[in-house]
């Protein structure tokens, strides 16, 4: 027998009506309601991908009209959208000088701009990553050895709370010690907004600068680029990587998380090896005629801003091959997940690397700190090497269909730069940005915006499926001869 269809529940599109259901004039109520539910049916990768995809839409609106922004010529829709994806996506790249072809409000606008893009990439990804852990079965626990970051009796408005406490500290503290460092050569007002917006970029990992040179300027100043890498640094660790060491701080029967253990250890690795190449390739290099304090300052501002944030404190132009090539990895290894830093995230390139080190061994499983990674997460990791490996590739076969190679200085190499930098989020270049086509540029603009999003969404689809079965028969096993 047929059921009469239930009327009780609001029917889903009514909103575009401007009526509910029995047809009377909508309510502040109901509009909310109506939008809760149409959030509700979308998954989490929508949800992020759309967010971020208005949020650049509504920035290209700003940079293309509003009045103001810019000491001279407006910037054209095509390079507006690229500001645009460049300042959400906390990337860094530029077609415009933002000291000279922008004004004070046009400054502020890109600032606004980065600052909700890198707390919402913060947000959005510790959510993920908490729920991932959270929808993990007991069994994937025991074996991964809490290898996500789990806080108990968070909830998601405590954790985005504690979020933007935590962006906000940071970037008060670095303004709080540019401007102390900055003031007698700037004077108090500039040095105070250029504090602001180093502050605030360098902890988005957005590597944007209102200086031309970006840090050049200040390559002789040990202290500056101490106090600058310093949030970038931070910021790339990601947000429950600081606060699972809080609270093993001020918790002493807190156990770190495999998860923690894992950044920690990879991050400090790939500090120390960065610094120690770029000290080796660029000694009488671009380093050269600088103390010893410089020396090691730059070599280790290089290696930090090279897996995230973009500031440089020398010309990469000027670099030798080795210097840029070396970048080049950097930029793809990228910073740590739940945070503003791009690439493959250095948790992937740890268990990759730990994978083929198991393998030269003759180990079946892959262990870290007398733990197993679960399979899944190798998979997922080598899964996401060849997706950003293969964006990669595809970028760059179309450069160089539209590119010139015969200018100076716009090499093979400088486009592969420029790839990995718009595909990790850094922001570093070697002067090809504003000779790009617009051809190249709408290039740069997707890598950019598959670079921030391609990885979380990955993520946040692993988590919403991480729950259903597992398949219920495999086929029968078949060698394939490798090597």
């Amino acid at each position: 027998m047929a059921t009469a269809p239930d009327d009780s529940q609001p029917k889903r599109g009514w909103l575009r009506f401007g009526r509910d259901p029995d047809g009377a004039p909508l309510t502040w109520r109901d509009i909310r309601s109506g939008i809760n539910e149409w959030v509700r049916d979308r998954s989490a990768a929508q949800l992020f991908t759309g967010s971020f995809f208005l949020l650049v839409v509504l920035g290209t609106l700003a940079l293309w009209g509003l009045p103001g922004l810019y000491t001279g010529e407006d910037l054209g829709f095509v390079d507006s959208l690229f500001m645009s994806t460049s300042a959400v996506c906390v990337t860094g790249l530029s077609v415009s000088d933002l000291e000279t072809q922008f004004t004070f409000f046009g400054q502020v606008v890109m600032l606004t701009l980065i600052q909700i893009g890198g707390l919402g990439i913060i947000a959005f990804a510790s959510l993920i990553i908490l729920a991932l852990g959270r929808r993990l079965t007991l069994d994937a626990r025991d074996s991964a050895g809490s290898e996500l970051v789990d806080l108990p009796n968070v909830t998601p408005r405590q954790l985005v709370f504690g979020i933007f406490l935590y962006a906000f500290s940071f970037e008060f503290i670095t303004a709080v010690g540019l401007f102390l460092l900055w003031r007698e050569d700037l004077g108090v007002g500039e040095a105070l907004w250029s504090s602001i917006f180093h502050a605030v970029s360098g902890f988005c990992q957005a590597g944007f600068s209102i200086n031309s040179d970006s840090l050049m300027g200040w390559n002789d100043s040990p202290m500056t680029l101490i106090v600058a890498g310093l949030p970038v640094l931070v910021g790339g660790l990601g947000f429950l990587t600081i606060e699972d060491i809080r609270r093993r701080v001020f918790w002493k029967r807190h156990r770190l998380a495999l998860h923690t253990k894992v950044v920690v250890t990879a991050t400090i690795a790939l500090f120390l090896l960065g610094m120690g190449v770029f000290l080796i390739f660029e000694w009488d290099g671009v380093l050269s005629g600088m103390s010893l304090a410089d020396h090691l300052a730059n070599a280790g501002f290089m290696s930090v801003s090279a897996r995230s944030v973009g500031f440089n404190s020398i010309d990469h132009a000027q670099a030798s091959y080795g210097t840029n090539f070396f970048t080049v990895i950097l930029m793809f290894i990228g910073g740590g997940p739940g945070g503003t830093a791009g690439g493959i995230k250095i948790t992937t390139f740890a268990v990759i690397g730990l994978l083929a080190w198991s393998r030269l061994r003759g180990r079946q499983h892959v262990t870290v700190f007398n733990r197993t990674i679960p399979d899944e997460t190798i998979q997922r990791a080598t899964g996401l090497v060849m997706a950003f490996g293969t964006v990669t590739i595809v970028c760059l076969l179309v450069l160089t269909r539209t590119e010139d190679f015969s200018v100076p200085g716009h090499t093979f190499l400088a486009y592969l730069f420029e790839v990995v930098s718009a595909l990790g989020n850094v922001g570093l270049g070697m002067g090809v940005t504003g000779d790009l086509s617009t051809t190249g540029k709408l290039v740069i603009i997707v890598a950019m915006f598959a670079g921030r999003v391609g990885p979380i969404t990955l993520i946040s689809i692993f988590a919403h499926r991480n729950g259903r079965r597992r398949d219920r028969f495999r086929y029968a096993n078949g060698e394939v001869i490798l090597g």
